[in-house]
């Protein structure tokens, strides 16, 4: 018997529909501002999703494309324009920006109650101190999921497979905190015997970047394994888990694409929505 498939399009539609329900009671639609960097394909792709999604919910998408050959000035004088701009209230600079650039220094550079993305050092501190503020999109999106498919982790042990401040060490703060109540464990690549960690895990958790890196040999039968990791593979795209034979063996399994990465785009909106209404928690 395979894997329950924990379909992220399907929670994605949940938490849109939620999102279109408040802000259609919002005396003015909220206003996402993307910016994007030069003429990367997938990072285009990725920008027309969410300014389509913002779209659909009722939210205003104001979009600010900008030449790779922009200096650091003036991209971060866009950066100041949006932070005193009253029509926005999220901010997302796609990442990542054109070699020769400062990308710490352009997330730094906005208000961090504008951050949709939940990456500025305010709100990354925030979280270490379990204060209200803007979380990540993606390591929220893996606790949305867990939640819409009513999968405890509570005294579980997480193992989760990569370290980036973009995904695995808030993934890690966010299941670890109280009332989430996992036993979480960071892998990444010096961890001695990876399979042999990951194999005690009763949820893996893949955010390496690096296709096809987890296969049947590192889960126990029966565990549940959400797949972060995204890359192209010749005309495909594919993740972290070699989900074919990983499918045959977990309890449940995100696929890749449909999985993970549609609720994060839905993240973002549900981030925007509370920083127009002052509601982060």
């Amino acid at each position: 018997m395979g894997a329950m498939i924990l379909d992220g399009k399907a929670v994605a539609a949940a938490v849109k529909a939620e999102v279109a329900a408040e802000v259609a009671k919002l005396a003015r639609p909220p206003g996402l501002a993307t910016v994007l960097v030069g003429d990367d394909p997938a990072s285009h792709a990725y920008v027309r999703g969410k300014r389509r999604d913002a779209e659909e919910v009722g939210m205003v998408s104001f979009h600010h494309p900008v030449p790779a050959s922009a200096s650091q000035e003036q991209i971060e004088a866009l950066i100041d324009q949006l932070n005193v701009d009253p029509a926005v209230d999220g901010i997302l600079v796609q990442l990542p920006l054109p070699k020769g650039l400062n990308s710490e220094a352009v997330v730094e550079r906005m208000d961090p109650a504008k951050d949709a993305d939940g990456l500025h050092p305010t709100n990354l501190g925030l979280l270490i101190l379990d204060r209200p503020g803007t979380r990540p999109c993606t390591p929220s999106a893996v606790v949305r999921i867990l939640d819409h498919y009513r999968i405890e982790v509570a005294r579980k042990r997480v193992v989760i497979v990569g370290r980036s401040f973009l995904v695995g060490r808030p993934l890690a703060l966010l299941l670890s905190a109280k009332g989430v109540d996992a036993t979480v464990t960071i892998a990444h690549s010096r961890t001695p015997d990876l399979v042999a960690t990951t194999r005690e895990a009763d949820v893996v958790i893949a955010a390496a970047g690096s296709p096809g890196l987890i296969t049947t040999e590192h889960i126990r039968p029966g565990a549940i394994v959400i797949d972060i990791g995204i890359s192209r593979v010749g005309t495909k795209l594919v993740g972290d888990v070699d989900f074919a034979s990983v499918v045959e063996v977990a309890g449940a399994i995100t696929p890749v694409p449909g999985g993970v990465g549609p609720m994060t785009r839905a993240m973002l909106l549900s981030n925007t929505l509370a920083l127009a209404r002052g509601t982060l928690g």
